[in-house]
């Protein structure tokens, strides 16, 4: 067995760098830009008013009073310039006339016909936005970063109606096992609903990926065989159960037959162990347990990892965070424990009932404590490292 740190690090080496697809911004929320987005024009393009008010030539005096010339809109510049003893009506966002040096807000002013008057209120500022104080031509949106609203708005303010973005990995989810049914599906009294491969096909939504759930696969070479191909276009075959040593373990063999070459077979984590991943020509496989707990806890541990590096992210694991314990913990064994937990004021407090199997238990869990292999007991306070659910 290999330890979680050394399997993720072979798991990043078999990725290849993704294809890149050019989609228009309205496409774009989520994806992660492959290149780098540069501006082409400085934002904003003009000076411009930052508050209603009134454009001056002269330095602002309470009391001063001054003739009105015009108005500046945004999108409606004035065609003119400002000279000393005028003034412009100015709305946020107009271009500054020229010859203005600031704007008045027009709570500090008084209008009578065309003619203003400062009030002795003056507040300070010029309340001017210089040409490019938001960004210059050429700043650049940096990649790879998967983007949120205010990069798309950053992208159409650089003038761009379409960005770069990593093509979203394909991915063929395989459920295996004779003993699983199509929930909802009549099932005899020796089977059980197939959980695990929705609860993955909505885990790789929410990562980006174009996640695909193909028919149980039935414990026959032959069944498995025929998963296999079809699941031939896919970057990425997950495959679920059959992954251990038992006499209808087959995963590991089919997948071999069908071109695969195994980096990995077990790792020394709990719930999990029996975790496999490997890569042909042109796929990546990925083959997690089939007890439904340890498969969500790997999803969460090397698949969510492996879909981030496949869009173009920073190959990394899952996001840690310390907390601190809210009651005791038992020392652990020899391979690295994922405990099911849940945080409040107090802290993080592991569930007490473990098994690999009960999904009500993850579901209640918001979190996953990281208890290395060996540790010894820890107490009520003491720090451990947590990933977040």
């Amino acid at each position: 067995m290999i330890s979680v740190a050394q399997a993720l690090a072979q798991l990043f080496t078999l990725v290849t760098p993704p294809g890149v697809e050019q989609v228009p911004l309205t496409a774009a929320m989520g994806r992660v830009l492959a290149r780098p987005v540069t501006a082409h024009a400085d934002q904003p393009p003009f000076a411009a008013a930052a508050m209603d008010g009134y454009a001056l030539a002269d330095t602002p005096r309470p009391g001063a009073t001054l003739h009105l010339i015009g108005t500046a809109a945004a999108g409606a510049a004035f065609d003119g310039a400002v000279g000393p003893g005028q003034a412009v009506r100015i709305m946020t966002g107009a271009p500054i006339p020229q010859g203005a040096m600031t704007v008045v807000i027009q709570e500090d002013v008084a209008r009578n016909g065309d003619q203003i008057t400062i009030l002795p209120r003056l507040g300070p500022g010029s309340n001017i936005r210089a040409a490019g104080n938001d960004f210059r031509a050429g700043a650049v949106l940096t990649a790879p970063r998967r983007l949120g609203p205010a990069d798309i708005a950053l992208a159409a303010a650089m003038g761009h109606a379409t960005v770069p973005v990593s093509r979203r990995p394909e991915v063929a989810v395989i459920a295996t096992g004779d003993e699983l049914v199509v929930p909802g599906q009549p099932m005899r009294a020796d089977q059980i609903a197939a959980s695990n491969s929705y609860g993955l096909h909505a885990l790789l939504q929410s990562l980006g990926a174009l996640p695909r759930l193909l028919p149980i696969a039935r414990d026959t070479p032959a069944a498995l065989a025929q998963a296999f191909a079809l699941a031939a276009q896919a970057d990425l075959v997950l495959t679920i159960g059959g992954a251990s040593v038992g006499d209808h373990d087959l995963v590991a063999p089919a997948a071999s037959a069908a071109g695969f070459d195994l980096a990995f077979h077990k790792v020394a984590m709990r719930p999990g162990k029996p975790l496999m991943a490997g890569r042909s020509a042109r796929q990546l496989l990925l083959g997690l347990p089939g007890n439904p707990v340890s498969a969500m806890v790997c999803g969460q541990v090397f698949l969510a990892p492996l879909i981030r590096a496949m869009q173009g992210l920073p190959p990394g694991p899952a996001p840690r965070k310390v907390a601190v314990l809210a009651a005791a913990l038992p020392g652990n064994g020899p391979r690295e424990h994922y405990l099911r937990a849940r945080q409040d004021a107090a802290g993080v407090t592991p569930f007490d009932r473990q098994d690999s199997a009960l999904l009500s238990v993850l579901a209640a869990a918001d979190c996953l404590i990281v208890q290395p292999a060996d540790d010894p007991p820890r107490l009520p306070g003491d720090p451990v490292e947590i990933v977040l659910l």
